[in-house]
């Protein structure tokens, strides 16, 4: 009887505690999103239905302050099919634990630590596609985009706003082991492999004069090769952008070079495989080139058209034929209150930079914004 009281007591001292304690803000945001998506002609769209599909994306989050002024902000994302097993990549219809983050914001400056979150790649910071890039809307179009550091778990700093001129902001990242576990607390290293155990990637954007923004980052991977497979070439890439709005017109430009990883043998550096961010095949692909062009109209406060294009050039050291890949789309989104319409009309042509492999999609969206 003496030690159930105790356990009382104590459970009841538990919950004082507890109730005094300056609880988090917490939030659920997300988008409740349905589309019919039409694909026709290639390799892509052959004998392809229409499909019919509802987003599946919901962002659980809490932030708060601490005494000394300083903030945090937690994140965590469920995502049918894709988290928890980090083995899982196809939709199985349950919703598990996906990408999170945790920051820590002081007078110096933003600390985050992130499970495959925290990109900084700037690739498509330019676009001004109202719904979604032509080749980003349930295409697989194969286009080798810029490589972001969310493909690990990594750390990461970001600079106080107001420290830089012309608005500027510096991130800098660092991703130790590369592993790209859905990891909880306590989780231990992954097994190294001959891709590399170290990833990292910079970013900065500027917004020198009213309207004008522009930024680049860099990306680069470390440590690969083994005594029998010697580094030809770096895993390395970069792209900048520019974007420029003048009343309710805006524009987007931006360029990436994508070096992958090239292992060769000890004795004559004899190309035998890529590195595993190109699916570690042995393609001898020596770079990816990427232009992407875009702009937008608002005609009203409801109404807004966009028109982009993005093109995407593949080197190959062998003498091989080289297919580049090129997309368009021009869409329309009309807003009511909280929620969206959009339609998107566009056309892929040499779809995974194979000849002929032209894929016409079409396709129509309903977004309600929560």
């Amino acid at each position: 009887m003496k030690n159930t009281m105790k356990i009382i007591i104590a459970l009841l001292t538990s919950v004082s505690l507890i109730s005094s304690v300056n609880a988090g803000e917490l939030s659920v945001t997300g988008t409740a999103k349905a589309t019919y998506n039409i694909l026709s002609g290639g390799t892509v769209g052959a004998n392809t239905t229409k499909g019919i599909g509802i987003a599946n994306e919901i962002d659980f989050g809490a932030k708060g302050e601490l005494d000394n002024g300083w903030t945090w902000n937690y994140q965590v994302q469920m995502d049918p099919g894709t988290g928890t097993i980090p083995s899982t990549t196809t939709n199985d219809g349950n919703a598990y634990i996906d990408d999170s983050r945790l920051e820590i914001g002081t007078n110096f400056g933003t600390i985050g630590i992130y499970v495959t979150e925290g990109g900084l790649d700037v690739d498509n910071a330019a676009s001004r596609s109202v719904y979604g890039r032509p080749t980003d809307i349930g295409l697989s179009s194969g286009m080798a985009d810029g490589p972001g550091i969310d493909g690990f778990n990594n750390i990461q700093y970001h600079s106080p706003a107001g420290l830089l001129p012309f608005g500027a902001t510096f991130k800098a990242s660092y991703a130790n082991g590369q592993s790209s576990a859905i990891n909880s607390a306590n989780a231990a290293g992954s097994t190294t492999d001959k891709y590399g155990d170290t990833a990292e990637q910079y970013q900065i954007t500027l917004a020198p004069i009213d309207g004008l923004k522009v930024g680049a980052d860099y990306y680069r991977e470390s440590g690969a090769g083994t005594i029998t497979e010697i580094v030809v070439q770096e895993y390395e890439a970069g792209s900048v952008f520019a974007t420029y709005t003048a009343g309710p017109a805006s524009f987007g430009i931006s360029r990436t070079l994508r070096a992958p990883l090239i292992l060769g043998t000890a004795a004559d550096a004899t190309v035998i495989s890529n590195g595993s961010s190109d699916g570690g095949n042995a393609d001898s692909v020596r770079l990816y080139t990427t232009n992407k062009y875009s702009a937008a109209f608002n005609v009203n406060d409801s109404l807004s058209l966009s028109y982009e294009i993005e093109k995407s050039n593949r080197e190959q050291i062998v003498n091989a034929a080289e297919y580049d890949i090129s997309a368009s789309a021009v869409q329309a989104a009309y807003t009511m209150g909280g929620m969206t319409l959009a339609v998107s009309h566009g056309k892929t042509d040499n779809a995974a930079y194979t000849q002929d492999n032209d894929v016409t999609q079409t396709l129509l969206a309903v977004t309600m914004a929560f």
